[in-house]
């Protein structure tokens, strides 16, 4: 289970951390302890009082109005993945939850995803829940995923990056691919806390990973609905993809990421080829029974 209040301070005394008051027009005064703005700072520029403010960074946010919390986001100068993120945490603070939530059943694609899927020929596709298991692909995300889906059940991007000797082979731009996951794992911590799933893998990857404990304690988040991402395949060799993700109508949790690749590039070429390896009958390791499984839509989010 998330400690709500814990991850309400250290989120807002992260995101203070990195703005200093000459940016925001104030005097840099004397001798600081921390970097970035005090918290009577915030306080003032969010036009609240320095002990309401205390009080919320203290994670005590029962009653705190939307205006207010739109007010210190303001201040913090939170982009809107972050001001949701905020959002979710107080939400998580406030709601009474019962004391262990039940074990979700495994979440498999719907069958009407899994024709889309499979009628994007072209196109790597996959379907993940918050936790970043890969729950389902198409023959070329099949390809292009393969260590993944190999590394274990259910196959999990998370902890393929930082438990697989293999990941900085697959993701060229592992630091990049390792700082989008775990921002990724703190948005869904934020909206699951009390996710059995959730809890025991932030817990295993923070006992088994020094990368993944420094990631995790700088409290980044992003969404992860558009951008690039670098593969490298023991075959075709590197591909620079853009990918799409689609949160899936009538299925929380799960989203659909399809990849393509630049026009008239050498991703696009090695694209093809890739194709035309799997259309040849070489699409990589057999398929996790749980891939291929067709039940009707569930949270995922387990």
């Amino acid at each position: 289970m998330v400690d709500t209040k814990r991850a309400i301070k250290d989120f807002l005394t992260t995101r203070r951390a990195r703005i200093s008051p000459q940016h925001v027009g104030l005097p840099a005064g004397g001798r600081r302890r921390v970097p970035g703005l005090r918290r009577e700072e915030v306080a003032l520029l969010a036009g609240v009082s320095a002990e309401y403010y205390v009080q919320i960074e203290r994670g005590h946010v029962a009653g705190v109005s939307t205006e207010v919390l739109g007010a210190v986001a303001r201040a913090l100068e939170l982009d809107d993945v972050e001001t949701a993120h905020l959002g979710d945490l107080v939400r998580a603070a406030t709601t009474r939850r019962p004391r262990r939530q039940a074990r979700a059943r495994p979440p498999q694609v719907p069958e009407y995803l899994d024709a889309l899927m499979s009628a994007l020929v072209g196109a790597p596709a996959i379907v993940q829940n918050g936790r970043l298991d890969v729950i389902g692909t198409n023959d070329l995300g099949r390809a292009l995923y393969a260590p993944v889906l190999d590394s274990g059940s259910p196959p999990n991007t998370a902890r393929f990056l930082f438990l697989d000797e293999r990941a900085a082979e697959m993701f060229p731009q592992w630091d990049r691919a390792a700082d989008d996951a775990v921002a990724l794992l703190q948005v869904e911590a934020a909206r699951s806390p009390d996710s059995p799933g959730i809890t025991e893998l932030v817990g295993s990857l923070a006992t088994r990973s020094e990368e993944f404990r420094a990631r995790w304690a700088r409290h980044d988040v992003r969404a992860h609905h558009r951008g690039t991402k670098r593969f490298r395949h023991p075959v075709v060799g590197e591909l620079d993809l853009r990918f799409e993700g689609l949160a899936v109508a009538g299925s929380p949790g799960l989203t659909l990421i399809g990849y393509t690749a630049e026009p008239a590039t050498t991703s696009a070429e090695n694209l093809r080829l890739l194709a035309s390896w799997v259309g040849a009958g070489e699409p990589g390791p057999d398929p996790d029974p749980a891939l291929t499984g067709r039940v009707a839509p569930d949270s995922g989010t387990g």
